[in-house]
């Protein structure tokens, strides 16, 4: 048996391997399911019917798992997504990764390290782990009541789950934590240079336009501030690679219908993670909104199931 200290060291243990293509079985692939078939259908028709006017043919196409659908039509798709989950979102969450994403959130913290007054925008903050880990370590490490988050998310349904769940703590009520409805693409209600530390974790690769939602990122921010993502990553050795992807895609979205009673959801999350580019790639597009990045500018957690990238607006 492991010691807890031992686990923990197994867990963000970072393999050093050459670099070589992420091993990716096209015959893991499974297709959605007849009812999501027809969801996708009938918003194809309502999409068309309500534009009548809009060819959706010449619209840019963009991924929503394996499918390919206009643009337009991601938000709402990925929106239905999170109405389906948000009730079980949590549970779910535990039950794929046996817990560890509880551990990766609570390393995302403890790198962030914030200090008393910081002030934090949580975007896609969903249940709110980020930011209930964010307010516990300022008032476990430096006794502090003054550090300050904003719980974001674009969907209703999760802001409600988080608000439910803050409304259980010694922060309901307070002026520590605030939450809103928001779209990272567009933080209209976000003023520039007025957040210490920027976090999105496992919500990034939902969002239509990636470089909108880094450009907002480094606008919102105050200079000196930090942006963070955690998220899924590419798993590099090719034996882990394949035991991940068997487990994804053969065992995930089972839980899903067990549990949430909801397979197509938890399908298309699986897919969305294999459409997600790669740490490098997302580095680098890090880099172009106008971060700086130290050294490789992301940590590979659990072989990099998730990496946790990280930029400085300087």
């Amino acid at each position: 048996m492991f010691s807890r200290i031992q686990f923990k060291r197994a867990i963000f243990f970072r393999p050093i391997i050459a670099n070589s293509n992420h091993i990716y079985n096209k015959g893991l692939r499974r297709p959605f399911s007849t009812s999501l078939k027809l969801q996708l259908a009938n918003t194809t028709v309502n999409f068309s019917e309500q534009q009548p006017q809009h060819d959706t043919s010449q619209e840019p196409k963009t991924h929503f798992g394996f499918k390919s659908v206009p643009e337009g039509m991601k938000e709402t798709l990925v929106g239905q997504v999170f109405e389906n989950v948000a009730t079980n979102y949590d549970v779910m969450n535990d039950a794929m990764s046996l817990g560890v994403h509880r551990l990766w959130k609570d390393h995302s913290v403890r790198t962030m390290a914030p200090g008393p007054g910081t002030k934090l925008l949580d975007v896609a903050g969903g249940t709110g782990d980020i930011a209930m880990g964010f307010l516990n370590y300022c008032k476990e490490i430096h006794g502090d009541t003054s550090a300050q988050v904003t719980l974001l998310d674009i969907n209703p349904k999760m802001l409600e789950v988080g608000r439910q769940r803050f409304a259980k703590t010694p922060y309901h009520n307070t002026s520590q934590v605030t939450f809103e409805i928001g779209n990272a693409e567009n933080l209209l209600s976000i003023p520039s240079n007025s957040y210490d530390v920027y976090t999105i974790a496992f919500g990034i690769r939902n969002c239509t336009h990636i470089d909108r939602v880094l450009r907002e990122a480094f606008r919102v921010l105050k200079p000196g501030g930090r942006f963070m993502c955690l998220e899924f990553g590419k798993v590099r050795n090719p034996l882990i690679s394949s035991i991940y992807n068997l487990y994804s895609f053969q065992v995930i979205p089972i839980i899903g219908q067990v549990i949430a009673a909801d397979r197509d959801s938890y399908q298309y999350l699986v897919e969305s993670i294999r459409q997600f580019p790669s740490q490098e790639q997302f580095a680098e597009m890090i880099k172009k909104a106008g971060f700086t990045i130290v050294g490789e500018g992301w940590e590979d957690l659990t072989f990099g199931i998730a990496a946790l990238h990280s930029g400085f607006k300087l």
